[in-house]
């Protein structure tokens, strides 16, 4: 079966930087998007960043030009790095992956990460 595995987070001050990795298995197939949300338990889950089925980025508004999204070197892993980290990016990170077919596609989210910006 399908597992995402991410890794990275952890306390950090205010201005600083992370980066989150995401690992792959279970799957010979490629990901058609894969990228990465956040939750605070109070709020609906967004999405900070991803590769979209056509191989575009987006990024959420709030993160733009502070975080970086790519492809890892290894097939089905994908990084975030989070500069200029600010209190509200505080959040529990998770990478999500899909696969889109003919006959449908099925997604899956890893267990999450930590992230705490303290001020």
């Amino acid at each position: 079966q399908v597992q995402l595995v991410e890794s990275g987070g952890g306390l950090v001050q205010a201005g600083g930087s992370l980066r989150l990795s995401c690992v792959a298995s279970g799957t010979d197939d490629n990901f058609t998007s894969m990228g990465w949300y956040r939750q605070t338990p109070g709020k609906q889950r967004e999405l900070v960043a991803q590769f979209t089925t056509d191989n575009r980025i987006e990024y959420a508004d709030s993160v733009k030009g502070r975080f970086t999204i790519s492809r890892g070197d290894v097939k089905n892993t994908v990084s975030l790095l989070m500069n200029d980290l600010k209190p509200e990016d505080t959040a529990t990170y998770y990478c999500a992956a899909s696969i889109l077919s003919g006959h449908g596609g099925n997604g899956w989210w890893g267990q999450g990460t930590q992230v705490t910006v303290s001020s």
